[in-house]
């Protein structure tokens, strides 16, 4: 009898150690789930939390001085027309000369038309507001001028932003190049030279946000900034 009680303690003593085990192993992977779900929580609201950094608040412009409308966009603390300009004044012209490509992309003017072409209420934006622009849109932050931004341009080309319109440029001998593939938009500020004024452009291809300085007489897009 003593010989049967202890193989009987022995086989109850190996069965409770085999359900400690089954419990043990199951705890571990648990918590690693519980943790996983919660990382991929924290990093979908982290993500929404950036998008949201980004506000689009749209409204609309009209220009009394020939009836078209343009939508705005408030980017940041700024309002700026969400389309490129396209009224008819001396110094500017349509891409290739062709009306159709006013529709499409606005108009292109010269430096000194760009200048005041601007609608009451409106201006020509300096570099120090197209930087603020491009540190809004990747957001960063400095005191550089001008800027260029590796990535703001893939924002600044969004439909639900500035929506950039590449509309190309067009030069003094009545050439025109790179619409659809590339944007020119002017700034107020003038090269170191009094020929030449700075201009920010985006092209198709890359996110990159950038800056450039040409002759005044050069035909560029504008993009009217709410004063």
């Amino acid at each position: 009898m003593p010989k049967f009680f202890i193989l009987l303690l022995f086989a109850i003593v190996i069965v409770g150690c085999g359900q400690k085990k089954v419990v043990v192993n199951r705890e571990p992977a648990g918590k690693s789930y519980s943790s996983s779900s919660s990382a991929v929580a924290r990093k979908s609201s982290s993500s929404e939390k950036a998008t949201e950094s980004k506000p689009v608040e749209e409204e609309q412009f009209i220009d009394s001085r020939d009836g078209k409308k343009y939508k705005t966009v408030k980017i940041g603390t700024q309002i700026w027309m969400a389309k490129n300009l396209n009224y008819n004044a001396n110094g500017s012209k349509c891409y290739n000369n062709q009306p159709a490509n006013c529709d499409k992309y606005g108009r292109l003017y010269d430096w000194a038309a760009a200048k005041k072409v601007c609608p009451k209420g409106w201006h020509l934006p300096s570099n120090d507001e197209w930087d603020e622009l491009y540190r809004f849109a990747d957001g960063t932050s400095g005191t550089e001028s001008p800027y260029i931004s590796k990535t703001a341009g893939k924002y600044l080309k969004a439909a639900n932003g500035f929506f950039a319109l590449l509309g190309g440029m067009g030069r003094y001998d009545d050439r025109f190049d790179n619409a659809s593939i590339g944007g020119f938009w002017w700034s107020t500020d003038e090269y170191y030279h009094d020929s030449y004024a700075y201009n920010r452009h985006l092209t198709s291809t890359e996110n990159v946000a950038s800056w450039s300085y040409n002759d005044k007489g050069s035909l560029f897009s504008v993009r009217c900034l709410k004063n």
